[in-house]
């Protein structure tokens, strides 16, 4: 039989209700993991999967949830918030909830579990972010852009600081990837299926990505398959920075 990947290691996934998040639960789970999927707004997921709901622009919720959650082995931050428009149309609050969602989040959350796994030896951080702004301008994402870099900074300050403590943090940047998400900035133009038209032709294979296909990176990522890989930054998207 061959031995699961993620056998005995527990993982917390943030923005699990949908999409990226809720691919790599799944898969995570079918890995042998505990899973506590999270969410601010209620979801499903089965069992043997927990689902919590969690607000991750919320200091006081992240500390009771690091609290609760326990020894953690594995986070995987993917809640993020994307705000559509140049700088122009990016007021000072939709600045603010970009970085408090897409970078903050993730701080706090790493801060909270970090030294637990310190105490072990032991812990796995994978940060989703975008090939926007930390590898490519991306036209009308200036705060989004803005917010996944910076997420590829602390990603990559976390691994230096710990690499020898037995810590791992890796960051994976997706291209435009099929999600609920997506599909609804596709109908917020008026337009649907012309926006998805559009989305799809930016494509270099001509399709976009699947949630399952960046689960199946995050797998790779959580396991001791990529043991030597820290502070890197992993990008799918189907050769659109190529």
């Amino acid at each position: 039989m061959t031995k699961l990947r993620l056998e005995a290691k527990t993982a917390v996934i943030t923005g699990a209700g949908a999409g990226i998040g809720h691919a790599i639960a799944l898969a995570f789970a079918a890995e042998g993991a505990r899973v506590i999927a999270t969410s601010r707004s209620p979801f499903e997921v089965p069992k043997p999967i927990e689902a919590r709901i969690l607000d991750v622009s919320d200091r006081e919720a992240i500390a009771a949830f690091a609290d609760e959650a326990g020894d953690v082995d594995i986070l995987v931050n993917v809640a993020g918030f994307v705000h559509a428009g140049t700088i122009l149309d990016c007021d000072e609050t939709d600045w603010a909830k970009s970085f408090e969602v897409n970078v903050t989040a993730s701080y706090r959350l790493t801060k909270a579990l970090l030294p637990g796994m310190l105490a072990r030896g032991y812990g796995n951080i994978i940060n989703v972010g975008s090939i926007a702004g930390a590898l490519k301008g991306t036209p009308n994402r200036l705060a989004y852009g803005a917010s996944k870099a910076a997420l590829v900074g602390l990603t990559k300050g976390i691994a230096a600081d710990f690499v020898g403590q037995g810590i791992r943090a890796n960051l994976i940047a997706p291209g435009t990837t099929d999600s609920p998400s997506l599909d609804q900035r596709a109908r917020d133009t008026g337009d649907y299926e012309a926006a998805r038209a559009a989305f799809i032709a930016r494509q270099p294979l001509g399709r976009l990505g699947r949630p399952e296909e960046i689960a199946a990176l995050a797998v790779h990522l959580a396991s001791d398959e990529s043991a030597y890989t820290t502070g890197a930054v992993y990008v799918a998207d189907g050769g659109v920075t190529m």
